[in-house]
């Protein structure tokens, strides 16, 4: 049951803080910013019972709780242990000085599961923050800046041929240890490295041990069906691992990471103003729209989107004009200059909407190739490989086990075409360079709050933790810029 007043009683020591604690403390300045929380309580109070069961723990506390962990970096048991002594946690968590029974540590984890499995938290979150910005005169700007960064997940990767040896081990013995004899009718083992051979020995071991009777003994059907689950994981994203949700991405050509991404939209004073949590393998530029609804949601004026070549796809250019939106996003480098290393001495031929190749043989056919990722849609010209065969400029342009010989031109819609000319002007690369401010984002995020690695398993624990960290990072940039302000 919950206290419906939701007032807190400090005690009649409480004065005590006003002189222990100064008031520019970063935790005293938050409570005064926030009104306490109190859209903390209005937010979860519907999720408590009002009028049956014992008292609970004022959701605003709670809160509070997990701000100090995530600020501080302190375990579950650590944050309450610290809470006992340390006086500016006992001021912003509103309990009297002199208290010293506190919450069981375990009361933390109950709350985040029970209480805060809300998927709209890190919006309403983001929302709240914005507004105490605004309401202080904050924020100016009216652009946002885009970018992800990743968070390695708890739990590592397990290598799919090993692992699925592993669990065939296990069902194994999980037979030997009711019938030794049944080893004959399993197919023979195969303890190699190649996946292909491993999946097809995992696959039939499930087909000979699903046919026989000692399958429905729950000591054997617990690890036939893990395997059973093992393979469709595989088969499904080639990835095995406790952590069911995260995923293989890549932050270069080498350099990959298994976890999630945190899609992130900031405006120039740092705020951030939107985010998207998925799975480490998801694509940058696919969330540059939600990314713009959410800040425009979240209070935050948007009329120019700021990001790397990720966001300049042609689908995005185009819905970003629609909604009014400037990109200041460099083209892909493969749709302003194409894919190719060398193209010399290759010349359009007008009258025969034909190319030219050095020796002067002109374009046999020509097709269109369909835009794909970030390769912009290309016409492709098709020479005749007789000639090449032949031709004395053939090497380097041609080798005599090449089947086809073309050369293609990248085709640009009037929206990259006008975003081609814009980012030559000097207002595209004065605003570009704004775009450093969002790795500074990122390394606070994962420097001082932690979220350089998941707390717990699935991508909805990741967008709680994310929530969390991003609403302690917004109010920390608030009370500085709000020292900034006063200091002027």
């Amino acid at each position: 049951m919950l206290n419906k007043q939701g007032n807190l009683n400090l005690g009649p020591y409480s004065d005590l803080y006003d002189l222990i604690v100064p008031k520019d403390n970063q935790f005293r300045q938050f409570k005064e910013l926030c009104n306490d929380f109190e859209f903390i309580f209005d937010e979860l109070k519907d999720k408590y019972c009002q009028d049956n069961g014992r008292t609970a723990i004022d959701p605003r506390v709670m809160f509070k709780y997990l701000l100090i962990k995530v600020i501080d970096n302190w375990s579950d048991v650590d944050v309450v242990e610290q809470s006992r002594y340390n006086m500016a946690y006992k001021c912003f968590l509103g309990l009297p000085p002199e208290q010293t029974e506190m919450i069981d540590p375990s009361s933390l984890t109950r709350f985040r599961r029970q209480r805060l499995q809300d998927p709209e938290l890190m919006d309403k979150l983001i929302s709240q923050s914005l507004k105490v910005a605004a309401e202080h005169g904050l924020i100016k700007s009216k652009s946002i800046i885009m970018d992800s960064t990743h968070t390695r997940s708890r739990a590592n990767r397990r290598y799919p041929s090993e692992y699925l040896q592993k669990l065939g081990k296990d069902l194994r013995k999980s037979l030997y240890r009711f019938d030794e004899s049944v080893k004959k009718d399993l197919p023979e083992k195969y303890e190699g490295e190649d996946i292909e051979k491993v999946m097809s020995y995992a696959e039939s071991l499930v087909q000979a041990v699903s046919e026989m009777p000692l399958s429905q003994l729950p000591g054997v059907s617990k690890h036939l069906n893990l395997l059973k689950e093992a393979i469709d994981d595989i088969k499904d994203h080639f990835e095995c691992s406790a952590d069911s949700d995260a995923r293989t991405g890549h932050k270069s050509e080498d350099d990959e990471f298994f976890g999630y991404k945190t899609h992130m939209a900031i405006n120039q004073e740092r705020l951030v103003t939107a985010a998207v949590v998925t799975s480490g393998e998801a694509a940058d530029g696919d969330h540059m729209q939600e990314l713009i609804d959410k800040s425009r949601a979240n209070g935050q004026v948007v009329e120019e989107a700021i990001g790397d070549g990720a966001y300049s796809s042609n689908e995005n250019l185009e819905e970003c004009e629609r909604k009014g939106v400037k990109v200041i996003a460099k083209l892909n480098a493969n749709v302003v200059q194409g894919c190719r290393k060398d193209d010399v001495g290759f010349s359009f031929n007008k009258d025969a909407g034909m190319y030219v190749c050095p020796a002067g043989h002109m374009a046999i056919r020509k097709a269109v190739a369909k835009a794909r990722d970030n390769v912009a849609a290309r016409e492709v010209h098709y020479f005749d490989t007789r000639k090449c065969v032949l031709c004395k400029r053939r090497e380097g342009c041609f080798a005599f086990n090449q089947r086809t010989k073309s050369y293609s031109v990248s085709i640009y819609s009037e929206a990259q075409e006008r975003q081609k000319e814009f980012q030559e002007t000097d207002e595209f690369k004065e605003k570009y360079r704004e775009r450093y401010k969002i790795e500074a984002k990122n390394s606070d995020l994962k420097n001082n709050l932690g979220y350089d690695r998941a707390e717990s398993y699935g991508i909805g624990c990741m967008a709680l933790q994310g929530a969390v960290a991003i609403y302690a990072s917004n109010l920390k940039r608030i009370v500085r810029l709000l020292s900034e302000k006063i200091g002027k």
